[in-house]
């Protein structure tokens, strides 16, 4: 077991300070409620304002040998609206993402263009990362897993660069249907030289159907898939929610994402304009031994769109 703890400790350490190629992006159980944060093309598409927290948790209690807590941590607040004037909608994502000892604070300003296609709406995104990392190389280099190495021999201190990037998507949405959407980000693959940390190219694939019973239209079956690949190694999210009423869901997810402790349980409900949301990691490893922890909450209310079209009609141009 101490073997395998040191190994998890030396994997959380280094990872973030080596100019790799794998997966960087984090990871929500809730992704089906988040989906500005992996795809601008979504941004507007609700025809409302849209506000979404969430906070994870991984493997909750976890920490090295000298009580230090390693275990990831991510935090996202994000929020987006239509815009008429722009045709299309704005959208704003704030997140912070710990792992080991290094910290991203990083800040997504986006935009989408609208176009009515079809049964549904098409929404052409981009979106404009600032990323902001902090590495912790004292507590790096007095670890007693991390190995002499001539890079980090030369650091000592808190380090902090800040580098930038961008993404793009595209999105269909047809309301109480059915959505699908592909996007690209950290499309430029950004390098700081300062932490020795390079950023992939990440790609996506999210989709989502709405199953009503034509007996029972109060229950809603609702299975989802996100797909993330950096074309070195390609992970599937596959998630099924029950809602009924449409305020209350429950439901189950499995991520390849989390080799360890792939399964998840999801309970929420929705009080007026509000969702309020609980994702429960199961364990199924001994670094997990107390599961992942992982809350929503979503504020949305619409806008009526026409209202100001409407107060200026005239029957001689309808």
């Amino acid at each position: 077991m101490k073997i395998f703890k040191r190994a998890i400790y030396l994997a959380l350490l280094l990872l973030p300070v080596s100019v790799i190629h794998a997966q960087q992006e984090p990871h929500f159980v809730h992704n089906m409620f988040n989906n500005i944060y992996y795809n601008p093309g979504f941004v507007g598409s609700v025809g409302g304002i849209c506000a979404t927290g969430l906070a994870r948790q991984q493997w909750a209690g976890f920490s090295d040998e000298d009580g230090n807590k390693v275990a990831p941590n991510t935090y996202t607040v994000s929020v987006h609206s239509p815009v008429n004037i722009l045709h299309g909608g704005v959208g704003l994502n704030v997140y912070s993402d710990k792992l080991g000892f290094q910290n991203e604070i990083g800040v997504k300003i986006m935009y989408a263009f609208r176009v009515d296609l079809g049964m549904g709406n098409l929404g052409i995104g981009a979106q404009f990362d600032f990323m902001n990392s902090t590495m912790d190389w004292n507590t790096i280099m007095n670890h007693p897993a991390t190995q002499p190495d001539d890079l980090l021999d030369q650091k000592s201190g808190d380090e902090s660069d800040m580098v930038f990037d961008f993404g793009l998507g595209i999105q269909y949405f047809v309301p109480n249907k059915f959505y699908v959407g592909i996007s690209s980000t950290r499309i430029l693959e950004s390098k700081s030289d300062k932490l020795l940390y390079q950023y992939k190219r990440h790609y996506f694939l999210t989709a989502n159907y709405e199953f009503s019973f034509r007996n029972n239209p109060s229950y809603v079956i609702e299975p989802s898939l996100l797909v993330k690949s950096d074309l070195v190694k390609t992970e599937f999210d596959l998630a099924l929610l029950v809602k009924y009423n449409n305020k209350v869901w429950g439901g189950v997810s499995y991520s390849t994402f989390r080799v360890l402790d792939p399964l998840s349980v999801l309970l929420g409900v929705s009080i007026k304009d509000i969702r309020i949301g609980y994702a429960y990691t199961i364990p199924t490893s001994a670094i997990g031994s107390s599961g992942s922890h992982e809350v929503m909450v979503g504020y949305c209310f619409k806008i009526n769109l026409d209202k100001g079209r409407r107060s200026y009609r005239n029957t001689r141009f309808l």
